[in-house]
């Protein structure tokens, strides 16, 4: 209920004022977010993968509602990409996007245009893009935009969400290819998503089953312990090497266990986030964990 109750705050405009106003919120923001500009995420980019982990690089933003906001999205990706290129780390340093941050909701085929700009950008520093998933209402119109999108870079990849009914079917059709799988991040209606953690969690199982026993190249998204287990035993079933899937966990999230797993050999990737955008992915990180909530508050107290 909780959880329910923060991600419906990071769509209103009157939680977000407030989560803004506190003095001390940069701080706990800090945690999840690498900073506000692209030397920022440069810089985070370093770090992680001087540590052996590699990286995707979101620029936050989304659901923008006029043309001149999705062109300043492309722009800031092309000069991630480009501030990028110097560090020669290929596909260890791809990007994510979200296609609502480019004009989904406005016009597709615009979209899709500035979609391509950014997988022009990425392939000419030798690196991939990841198309993030947002809300149900959005799941036609970006497997569609990943389909054109593909027929020029077929390297791109796409995020899937367990929770979602529908994500079984799409698994099957995309297991042939990159694919981040995540439990859901947004809240959706009992019509279309589970809503109980044991349901999500036996969904994300049976999605992983579906890839790990394709021919692609699945990410495996989750901090989970259990499921981190559950796809090492489907690792060794499908006889995948460890170069044939990675892990991803988000930047700020359990550095501990994507240390471990690059130690035990695993590729292990890490999602940075970068901007001044930063209230709905904020919002959301604190919806999935009660330790985030707990971390938030312990900040605003000074303890």
């Amino acid at each position: 209920m909780f959880g329910s109750l923060l991600l419906a705050g990071s769509r209103s405009p009157l939680a977000r004022r407030a989560v803004s106003g506190f003095p001390l919120t940069r701080k706990v923001v800090d945690r999840f977010v690498a900073g506000v500009s692209a030397d920022d995420a440069v810089a985070a980019t370093r770090r992680l993968t001087e540590a052996g982990l590699s990286v995707t690089i979101d620029h936050l933003g989304e659901e923008v509602r006029d043309t001149g906001a999705a062109i300043d999205a492309v722009k800031a990706y092309v000069t991630l990409l480009g501030a990028l290129r110097p560090l020669d780390l290929g596909p260890r340093a791809e990007v994510s996007v979200k296609l609502s941050a480019l004009g989904q909701a406005l016009d597709a085929t615009m979209a899709l245009d500035h979609a391509r700009q950014i997988c022009a950008a990425a392939r000419d520093c030798g690196s991939t893009v990841t198309l993030d998933m947002e809300d149900h209402t959005t799941v036609d119109s970006t497997l569609d935009i990943l389909r054109a999108l593909r027929e020029d870079f077929p390297e791109t990849g796409v995020a899937i969400q367990a929770y979602l009914f529908r994500s079984e079917a799409d698994c099957h059709d995309l297991a042939g290819s990159r694919v981040r799988l995540v439990k859901g991040a947004y809240r959706e209606p009992a019509s279309v998503a589970y809503q109980k953690k044991t349901e999500v969690d036996m969904a994300y199982v049976r999605c992983l089953r579906i890839l790990m026993a394709g021919t692609g190249y699945p990410m495996v998204a989750t901090h989970d312990d259990r499921l981190i287990a559950i796809t090492e035993l489907l690792a060794d079933r499908n006889d995948r090497d460890r170069d044939s899937f990675e892990y991803q966990m988000l930047y700020g999230i359990r550095t501990d266990k994507q240390q471990a797993l690059v130690g035990a050999g695993s590729q292990t990737r890490v999602y940075v986030p970068y901007g001044d955008d930063w209230y709905g992915y904020f919002m959301r990180r604190l919806a999935e964990r009660p330790a985030n909530v707990a971390f938030f508050l312990r900040s605003l107290s000074g303890k």
